[in-house]
């Protein structure tokens, strides 16, 4: 594929997976490069003969922000990719997928199999998928539907059955507010950040976690029940979900940036080491898409889970955070340092293709389809560039 010409000033890349570029600071405003970091290079040329068609056509339009120069090829490169067609395909009459809503394919699926929708939206999107193409189109309905605050169990999905949450109201409840925020997230990762639906759920979502910010609570989460430490029902710190719906409506924080800033302080705390657990009714239940402090403490961490790193990493960078906080930017140069003379990022030790449990990366992870030769630094050299350029950092394409 050749390389579009690049323009010094180049104008705003079309709607893709990654939606609008998240300013460092809740502000309007685009980031300017910080002038005392020496420029990112990035090695366009490389991935675009090595990587997948997403990875290329999101490095093209991401990073190296060549919107003005993009012609029908680049343009057409996330459909002509074989799983993201094969996905779509799978799509079920209703708009779901596997009339499922978060689960992911188990390790021994071939492709797709048992993938939620609202996981497959995100994948889709990912791959550089934009909100109007159909299989998106089609999702919408019922990811909007799960904003609203019914009672229908019929849209509890997996957690239905799964929790016997149709039985259980407090475990309803639960379901309702997971589903409600991870389908709030892939609507603003889509681009609605302007619709009064979506705007509506968020604004309840950063009141309520604002809330819980600003309560003694989050200084001391934790209450004795028998002999487990456990989050009383009423404790309600900010979800991964949450995060990442904050992460892709940069105006919204703007509106809200007492509440922001409340967070920002909150994801800097170390980790508690108790698990996240919290009392819903009369049953203490697991809530790992909860985050109570820093997931990304130190180097030992970002090593044993590169995938994670690079989805924490990314995710800071969007809300604004990343370049304010010094150990996660010294984890990011350290990752910067791993890449050879071209650009090209290689693991810190052995030569391994990173991977990584963590559900929610699922969706980000990996999005090259081929983990052998040179393909297999593609996802996270791009994302390295992504970062940088997401952190007001100045790209140097080579």
């Amino acid at each position: 594929m050749t390389l579009p010409p690049h323009s010094p000033s180049p104008s705003p890349s079309p709607s893709s997976s990654s939606g609008p570029t998240a300013p460092p600071q809740p502000s309007v405003a685009a980031p300017h490069p910080s002038p005392a970091l020496p420029p990112i290079t990035f090695p366009i040329t490389w991935l675009l003969d090595h990587a997948a068609a997403p990875i290329k056509y999101r490095a093209i339009t991401d990073v190296a922000k060549l919107g003005a120069s993009i012609n029908e090829q680049v343009a057409s490169l996330p459909f002509t990719h074989r799983l993201a067609v094969t996905l779509a395909m799978m799509q079920d009459a209703d708009g779901t997928w596997n009339h499922a809503m978060l689960t992911v394919p188990s390790a021994r699926a071939e492709h797709f199999e048992g993938i939620g929708t609202i996981n497959a939206v995100r994948r889709l999107l990912e791959y550089g998928w934009d909100k109007d193409t159909p299989p998106l189109t089609h999702a919408r309905r019922v990811l909007f539907r799960l904003l609203a605050e019914d009672d229908d169990p019929e849209y509890l999905f997996e957690f239905g059955s799964k929790n016997a949450a149709g039985h259980d109201e407090d475990m309803a409840r639960r379901a309702r507010a997971i589903l409600r925020e991870a389908s709030a997230a892939a609507l603003a990762q889509a681009g609605y950040e302007g619709d009064p639906r979506l705007r509506g759920a968020a604004r309840r979502i950063i009141e309520r976690i604002g809330a819980y910010l600003r309560s003694p609570l989050a200084q001391r989460p934790f209450v004795r029940v028998g002999n487990q430490h456990v989050l009383p029902p009423e404790a309600a710190p900010p979800s991964i979900h949450a995060l990442l719906m904050l992460a892709h409506m940069p105006l919204f924080r703007t509106e809200h940036h007492d509440a922001v800033a409340l967070l920002a302080h909150h994801l800097a705390q170390p980790l508690p080491r108790q698990e996240a657990v919290q009392l819903c009714g009369k049953k203490v239940v697991p809530q790992p898409h909860l985050v109570l402090g820093d997931m990304l403490p130190n180097r030992n961490t970002a090593d044993a889970d590169v995938a994670f790193a690079m989805g924490w990493l990314e995710l800071m960078a969007r809300l604004g955070f990343l370049r304010k906080n010094d150990n996660w930017c010294k984890l990011y140069e350290r990752f910067l340092d791993d890449r050879d003379e071209r650009g090209v990022w290689h693991p810190h030790k052995g030569a391994a293709t990173p991977r990584s449990g963590y559900p929610f990366l699922w969706a980000m992870y990996p999005l090259e389809d081929h983990p052998a030769g040179d393909e297999r630094w593609t996802d996270v050299t791009f994302r390295l560039g992504l970062i940088g350029r997401l952190m007001g950092r100045t790209i140097e394409l080579v």
